[in-house]
C-alpha cells in the first residue's frame, strides 16, 4: 500500500526558513510535487520534481524554495527561505506517474499526503 507522509511544518517569522519533508513508501520513482492551500482558495502548485530529475517551480516561490530528494530514504524535501506571510498555508505532498503537461495540475497526481501547516507571522 502506497503511503505518503508529509511533515515538518511549523510557525516562523517573516524572512525565516523552514524545511518540510515527504516520505513515500511502496512507490518506485514517482513524479513528486508540493501544493499548498489556504481556506477558501483552490490548491496551488508550488514545485515539482519529476522522475527524470527535472525541477519546476511556481513563479511565486522561484528563488526562495528548493526541492531536494534523498533517494535512499525515499524522501523529498522542500527548503523554504525568505518566507512571507502569504506563504501561510497547508502544504501537501503529491506523487504519481504524471504526464509532463499535467506537472502543475493537482488532478495529475494520485497519491497525497495529509498536509502540514506552515504559518508565517509578520
Amino acid at each position: 500500500q502506497v503511503q505518503v507522509l508529509d511533515s515538518g511544518g511549523g510557525a516562523v517569522e517573516t524572512g525565516g526558513s523552514l524545511t518540510i519533508s515527504c516520505r513515500i513508501s511502496q512507490l518506485s520513482r514517482p513524479d513528486m510535487a508540493w501544493f499548498r492551500q489556504v481556506p477558501g482558495k483552490e490548491r496551488e502548485f508550488i514545485a515539482a520534481r519529476r522522475r527524470d530529475g527535472h525541477l519546476y517551480y511556481a513563479d511565486s516561490v522561484k528563488g526562495r524554495f528548493t526541492i531536494t530528494r534523498d533517494s535512499a530514504k525515499n524522501t523529498m524535501y522542500l527548503q523554504m527561505n525568505g518566507l512571507k506571510p502569504e506563504d501561510t498555508a497547508v502544504y501537501y505532498c503529491a506523487a504519481g506517474t504524471v504526464i509532463l503537461s499535467r506537472t502543475h495540475d493537482e488532478s495529475g497526481y494520485y497519491y497525497w499526503g495529509q498536509g502540514t501547516q506552515v504559518t508565517v507571522s509578520s
